[in-house]
Protein backbone atom coordinates (compact mmCIF):
# COMPACT_ATOMS: atom_id res chain seq x y z
CA UNK A 1 0.00 0.00 0.00
CA UNK A 2 1.34 3.60 -0.82
CA UNK A 3 2.18 5.67 1.94
CA UNK A 4 -0.80 8.40 2.82
CA UNK A 5 -3.11 6.44 -0.40
CA UNK A 6 -6.91 7.35 0.17
CA UNK A 7 -9.26 4.88 -2.40
CA UNK A 8 -11.65 6.73 -4.72
CA UNK A 9 -14.39 7.87 -3.10
CA UNK A 10 -16.80 5.23 -4.09
CA UNK A 11 -14.47 2.36 -3.06
CA UNK A 12 -14.13 4.37 0.28
CA UNK A 13 -17.48 4.66 0.85
CA UNK A 14 -17.76 0.61 0.13
CA UNK A 15 -14.99 0.00 2.41
CA UNK A 16 -16.45 2.05 5.41
CA UNK A 17 -19.94 0.56 5.30
CA UNK A 18 -18.08 -3.04 5.11
CA UNK A 19 -16.13 -2.20 8.26
CA UNK A 20 -19.23 -0.57 10.18
CA UNK A 21 -20.98 -3.83 9.11
CA UNK A 22 -18.22 -5.52 10.65
CA UNK A 23 -18.05 -3.60 14.06
CA UNK A 24 -21.67 -3.48 14.52
CA UNK A 25 -23.12 -6.85 13.51
CA UNK A 26 -20.21 -8.82 13.59
CA UNK A 27 -18.23 -7.18 16.29
CA UNK A 28 -14.97 -7.69 15.14
CA UNK A 29 -12.31 -5.61 17.39
CA UNK A 30 -10.51 -2.42 16.24
CA UNK A 31 -7.56 -4.05 15.57
CA UNK A 32 -9.03 -6.56 13.09
CA UNK A 33 -11.14 -4.15 11.16
CA UNK A 34 -8.10 -2.21 10.45
CA UNK A 35 -6.17 -5.14 9.45
CA UNK A 36 -9.29 -5.59 6.99
CA UNK A 37 -8.84 -1.96 6.48
CA UNK A 38 -5.28 -2.01 5.31
CA UNK A 39 -5.61 -5.08 3.26
CA UNK A 40 -8.45 -3.73 1.35
CA UNK A 41 -6.91 -0.12 0.67
CA UNK A 42 -4.07 -1.92 -1.36
CA UNK A 43 -6.79 -3.53 -3.32
CA UNK A 44 -8.11 -0.08 -4.33
CA UNK A 45 -4.66 1.41 -4.90
CA UNK A 46 -4.29 -1.65 -7.61
CA UNK A 47 -7.62 -1.31 -8.96
CA UNK A 48 -7.03 2.58 -9.04
CA UNK A 49 -3.80 1.84 -11.10
CA UNK A 50 -6.32 0.38 -13.22
CA UNK A 51 -8.47 2.99 -13.77
CA UNK A 52 -11.41 1.85 -11.64
CA UNK A 53 -13.01 3.53 -8.61
CA UNK A 54 -16.56 2.39 -8.60
CA UNK A 55 -16.66 -1.51 -6.79
CA UNK A 56 -19.00 -3.20 -9.01
CA UNK A 57 -16.45 -2.02 -11.68
CA UNK A 58 -14.08 -5.07 -10.99
CA UNK A 59 -14.45 -8.17 -12.56
CA UNK A 60 -13.00 -11.46 -12.25
CA UNK A 61 -10.16 -11.29 -14.09
CA UNK A 62 -8.93 -7.77 -11.91
CA UNK A 63 -8.66 -10.07 -8.75
CA UNK A 64 -6.42 -12.63 -10.32
CA UNK A 65 -4.28 -10.39 -11.35
CA UNK A 66 -4.00 -8.72 -8.05
CA UNK A 67 -3.38 -11.37 -6.39
CA UNK A 68 -0.64 -12.37 -9.00
CA UNK A 69 0.81 -9.01 -8.76
CA UNK A 70 1.46 -9.66 -5.00
CA UNK A 71 3.26 -12.84 -5.58
CA UNK A 72 5.53 -11.21 -8.03
CA UNK A 73 6.13 -8.96 -5.94
CA UNK A 74 7.44 -11.55 -3.48
CA UNK A 75 4.35 -12.04 -0.85
CA UNK A 76 4.10 -14.97 0.55
CA UNK A 77 1.36 -17.73 -0.05
CA UNK A 78 -0.63 -17.03 3.48
CA UNK A 79 -0.24 -13.34 2.35
CA UNK A 80 -1.61 -13.47 -0.86
CA UNK A 81 -4.42 -15.65 0.85
CA UNK A 82 -5.33 -13.15 3.47
CA UNK A 83 -5.84 -10.57 1.09
CA UNK A 84 -8.17 -12.75 -0.83
CA UNK A 85 -10.14 -13.44 1.98
CA UNK A 86 -10.53 -9.79 2.67
CA UNK A 87 -12.07 -9.42 -0.23
CA UNK A 88 -13.89 -12.05 -0.47
CA UNK A 89 -15.68 -10.96 2.74
CA UNK A 90 -16.15 -7.29 1.32
CA UNK A 91 -17.89 -8.27 -1.94
CA UNK A 92 -19.86 -10.81 0.18
CA UNK A 93 -20.88 -8.32 2.02
CA UNK A 94 -21.48 -5.52 -1.00
CA UNK A 95 -23.65 -8.45 -3.25
CA UNK A 96 -26.47 -9.11 -0.37
CA UNK A 97 -26.59 -5.22 0.00
CA UNK A 98 -26.87 -5.14 -3.76
CA UNK A 99 -24.29 -3.01 -4.28
CA UNK A 100 -22.99 -5.19 -6.62
CA UNK A 101 -24.36 -6.97 -9.35
CA UNK A 102 -21.97 -9.86 -9.05
CA UNK A 103 -19.18 -11.00 -6.53
CA UNK A 104 -15.75 -10.94 -8.87
CA UNK A 105 -14.15 -13.42 -5.96
CA UNK A 106 -16.35 -15.91 -6.72
CA UNK A 107 -14.22 -19.26 -7.93
CA UNK A 108 -10.83 -17.34 -7.46
CA UNK A 109 -8.87 -20.16 -5.96
CA UNK A 110 -6.41 -19.00 -3.48
CA UNK A 111 -2.65 -20.17 -3.92
CA UNK A 112 -1.70 -23.29 -2.24
CA UNK A 113 0.70 -23.09 0.43
CA UNK A 114 4.30 -23.37 -0.74
CA UNK A 115 3.52 -22.80 -4.03
CA UNK A 116 6.07 -20.91 -6.26
CA UNK A 117 4.97 -18.60 -8.62
CA UNK A 118 6.33 -19.01 -12.04
CA UNK A 119 9.22 -16.74 -13.11
CA UNK A 120 8.55 -14.70 -16.13
CA UNK A 121 10.42 -12.10 -17.95
CA UNK A 122 9.77 -8.21 -18.51
CA UNK A 123 8.09 -8.07 -22.19
CA UNK A 124 11.17 -6.07 -23.11
CA UNK A 125 13.36 -8.70 -22.33
CA UNK A 126 11.70 -10.80 -24.36
CA UNK A 127 12.16 -8.31 -27.11
CA UNK A 128 15.45 -8.71 -26.45
CA UNK A 129 16.08 -12.32 -26.49
CA UNK A 130 13.96 -12.22 -29.59
CA UNK A 131 16.59 -9.91 -31.68
CA UNK A 132 19.15 -12.47 -30.70
CA UNK A 133 19.17 -14.95 -33.83
CA UNK A 134 21.28 -13.77 -36.79
CA UNK A 135 18.99 -13.51 -39.67
CA UNK A 136 21.85 -13.49 -41.94
CA UNK A 137 21.85 -17.84 -41.90
CA UNK A 138 19.82 -20.41 -42.53
CA UNK A 139 20.14 -21.62 -38.62
CA UNK A 140 19.40 -17.98 -37.47
CA UNK A 141 16.13 -17.68 -39.21
CA UNK A 142 15.42 -20.99 -37.84
CA UNK A 143 15.84 -19.77 -34.46
CA UNK A 144 14.39 -16.76 -35.00
CA UNK A 145 11.39 -18.41 -35.95
CA UNK A 146 11.04 -21.27 -33.07
CA UNK A 147 11.59 -18.00 -30.52
CA UNK A 148 8.86 -16.21 -32.17
CA UNK A 149 6.72 -19.18 -32.34
CA UNK A 150 7.32 -20.39 -28.28
CA UNK A 151 6.18 -16.14 -26.85
CA UNK A 152 3.56 -15.70 -29.54
CA UNK A 153 1.65 -18.69 -28.85
CA UNK A 154 2.68 -20.16 -25.54
CA UNK A 155 3.92 -23.38 -26.94
CA UNK A 156 4.59 -26.20 -24.76
CA UNK A 157 8.37 -27.15 -25.61
CA UNK A 158 7.06 -30.89 -26.67
CA UNK A 159 4.59 -29.15 -28.65
CA UNK A 160 7.17 -26.53 -30.90
CA UNK A 161 9.76 -29.48 -31.77
CA UNK A 162 6.62 -31.90 -32.57
CA UNK A 163 5.22 -29.50 -35.08
CA UNK A 164 5.33 -30.12 -38.81
CA UNK A 165 5.57 -28.27 -42.07
CA UNK A 166 1.48 -28.84 -42.50
CA UNK A 167 0.50 -28.14 -38.90
CA UNK A 168 1.07 -24.16 -39.81
CA UNK A 169 -1.22 -22.14 -41.50
CA UNK A 170 0.27 -18.99 -42.34
CA UNK A 171 -2.33 -17.30 -44.77
CA UNK A 172 -5.15 -18.00 -41.65
CA UNK A 173 -2.71 -17.12 -39.08
CA UNK A 174 -2.91 -20.11 -37.22
CA UNK A 175 -0.92 -22.86 -36.13
CA UNK A 176 -2.24 -26.88 -35.17
CA UNK A 177 -0.83 -28.33 -31.93
CA UNK A 178 -0.98 -31.54 -29.87
CA UNK A 179 -0.46 -31.02 -26.71
CA UNK A 180 -0.60 -33.26 -23.53
CA UNK A 181 -3.02 -36.12 -23.86
CA UNK A 182 -2.53 -36.02 -27.00
CA UNK A 183 -5.23 -33.35 -27.44
CA UNK A 184 -5.24 -31.02 -30.21
CA UNK A 185 -5.75 -27.16 -30.29
CA UNK A 186 -5.76 -24.54 -32.80
CA UNK A 187 -3.61 -21.29 -31.57
CA UNK A 188 -3.69 -18.27 -33.42
CA UNK A 189 -0.03 -17.53 -34.47
CA UNK A 190 1.26 -13.24 -34.27
CA UNK A 191 2.20 -10.86 -36.84
CA UNK A 192 6.23 -11.40 -36.12
CA UNK A 193 6.17 -15.17 -35.31
CA UNK A 194 3.85 -14.94 -39.22
CA UNK A 195 6.94 -13.08 -40.73
CA UNK A 196 9.45 -15.46 -39.14
CA UNK A 197 8.05 -18.17 -40.33
CA UNK A 198 7.60 -17.23 -43.88
CA UNK A 199 11.09 -16.18 -43.81
CA UNK A 200 12.73 -19.61 -42.20
CA UNK A 201 10.48 -21.49 -44.48
CA UNK A 202 11.73 -19.65 -47.62
CA UNK A 203 14.98 -19.04 -46.94
CA UNK A 204 16.41 -20.93 -43.96
CA UNK A 205 15.16 -24.62 -44.50
CA UNK A 206 15.31 -25.47 -47.59
CA UNK A 207 19.26 -25.20 -46.53
CA UNK A 208 18.83 -27.57 -43.83
CA UNK A 209 15.85 -29.65 -45.21
CA UNK A 210 14.47 -29.94 -48.84
CA UNK A 211 11.67 -32.46 -48.15
CA UNK A 212 8.53 -31.97 -46.47
CA UNK A 213 8.11 -32.71 -42.66
CA UNK A 214 9.70 -31.78 -39.41
CA UNK A 215 8.90 -27.83 -39.13
CA UNK A 216 12.40 -27.24 -37.29
CA UNK A 217 15.32 -29.32 -38.39
CA UNK A 218 19.30 -29.16 -38.19
CA UNK A 219 21.59 -29.34 -41.03
CA UNK A 220 21.00 -33.08 -41.63
CA UNK A 221 17.41 -32.90 -42.31
CA UNK A 222 16.04 -33.96 -38.66
CA UNK A 223 13.72 -33.00 -36.22
CA UNK A 224 15.29 -31.49 -33.59
CA UNK A 225 15.12 -32.56 -29.82
CA UNK A 226 13.90 -30.10 -26.23
CA UNK A 227 17.26 -30.00 -25.56
CA UNK A 228 18.41 -28.02 -28.40
CA UNK A 229 15.64 -25.77 -27.64
CA UNK A 230 16.73 -25.45 -23.62
CA UNK A 231 20.31 -24.98 -25.42
CA UNK A 232 19.02 -22.30 -27.44
CA UNK A 233 17.54 -19.90 -24.76
CA UNK A 234 20.42 -20.53 -22.96
CA UNK A 235 22.63 -19.43 -25.18
CA UNK A 236 20.35 -16.49 -26.38
CA UNK A 237 19.61 -15.14 -23.15
CA UNK A 238 23.16 -14.86 -21.93
CA UNK A 239 23.77 -12.59 -25.44
CA UNK A 240 20.70 -10.52 -24.58
CA UNK A 241 22.15 -9.70 -21.38
CA UNK A 242 19.20 -11.77 -19.27
CA UNK A 243 21.19 -13.26 -15.76
CA UNK A 244 17.94 -14.87 -14.88
CA UNK A 245 17.67 -19.03 -15.94
CA UNK A 246 15.67 -19.07 -19.18
CA UNK A 247 13.67 -22.17 -20.20
CA UNK A 248 11.02 -22.51 -22.56
CA UNK A 249 8.44 -22.64 -19.76
CA UNK A 250 9.48 -19.55 -18.76
CA UNK A 251 8.61 -18.13 -22.00
CA UNK A 252 5.09 -19.84 -21.77
CA UNK A 253 4.38 -18.47 -18.40
CA UNK A 254 5.51 -14.68 -20.13
CA UNK A 255 3.12 -15.49 -22.65
CA UNK A 256 0.30 -15.94 -20.44
CA UNK A 257 1.38 -13.18 -18.11
CA UNK A 258 1.40 -10.51 -20.42
CA UNK A 259 -1.81 -11.55 -22.50
CA UNK A 260 -3.84 -11.08 -19.10
CA UNK A 261 -1.53 -8.11 -18.11
CA UNK A 262 -2.69 -6.98 -21.38
CA UNK A 263 -6.57 -7.65 -20.59
CA UNK A 264 -7.18 -10.91 -21.94
CA UNK A 265 -9.83 -12.86 -19.66
CA UNK A 266 -8.36 -16.28 -17.83
CA UNK A 267 -10.87 -18.32 -20.24
CA UNK A 268 -9.49 -17.32 -23.56
CA UNK A 269 -5.75 -17.80 -21.95
CA UNK A 270 -6.70 -20.99 -20.49
CA UNK A 271 -7.96 -21.90 -24.33
CA UNK A 272 -4.73 -21.02 -25.83
CA UNK A 273 -2.45 -22.43 -23.72
CA UNK A 274 -4.54 -25.82 -23.95
CA UNK A 275 -4.50 -26.54 -20.02
CA UNK A 276 -5.00 -30.17 -18.75
CA UNK A 277 -8.27 -29.42 -17.23
CA UNK A 278 -9.74 -28.07 -21.13
CA UNK A 279 -10.72 -31.86 -22.70
CA UNK A 280 -10.60 -32.20 -26.63
CA UNK A 281 -14.43 -32.14 -26.54
CA UNK A 282 -14.78 -28.26 -24.75
CA UNK A 283 -12.47 -26.79 -26.97
CA UNK A 284 -13.75 -24.04 -28.74
CA UNK A 285 -17.45 -24.97 -26.98
CA UNK A 286 -17.42 -21.36 -24.86
CA UNK A 287 -15.11 -19.34 -27.30
CA UNK A 288 -15.16 -18.96 -30.61
CA UNK A 289 -12.22 -19.01 -32.76
CA UNK A 290 -12.81 -15.35 -34.38
CA UNK A 291 -13.09 -13.96 -30.45
CA UNK A 292 -9.67 -16.20 -29.63
CA UNK A 293 -8.17 -14.22 -32.36
CA UNK A 294 -9.27 -10.58 -31.40
CA UNK A 295 -8.35 -11.25 -27.57
CA UNK A 296 -5.08 -12.49 -28.76
CA UNK A 297 -4.45 -9.42 -31.74
CA UNK A 298 -6.06 -6.74 -28.45
CA UNK A 299 -3.49 -8.84 -25.74
CA UNK A 300 -0.09 -9.98 -26.72
CA UNK A 301 1.96 -7.06 -26.72
CA UNK A 302 4.03 -7.65 -29.80
CA UNK A 303 0.81 -7.83 -32.06
CA UNK A 304 -0.26 -4.46 -30.31
CA UNK A 305 2.64 -2.58 -31.06
CA UNK A 306 2.60 -3.55 -34.66
CA UNK A 307 -1.01 -2.43 -34.99
CA UNK A 308 0.32 1.20 -33.16
CA UNK A 309 2.60 1.70 -35.43
CA UNK A 310 0.84 0.63 -38.28
CA UNK A 311 -1.60 3.55 -37.30
CA UNK A 312 1.49 5.68 -37.09
CA UNK A 313 0.81 5.44 -32.69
Amino acid sequence: MRPGFEPPEPLARAVDAFLDYLGAEVGLAERTRAAYRADLVDFAAFAARQGLAEPAAVRRPVVTLYLFSLRRQGRSPATVARRLAALRSFYRFLTREGRVPADPTEDVAAPKRGERLPKVLSVEEVVRLLEQPDPSTPEGLRDRAALELLYSSGLRVSELVGLDVGDVDLEAELVRVVGKGNRERVVPLGTHAVRALETYLKLGRPHLARSAGPLFVGRAGRRLSRQWVWALLRRYARAAGITRRVTPHVLRHSFATHLLEGGADLRSVQELLGHANIATTQVYTHLSRPHLREVFDRSHPRDAWEDRTSRGG
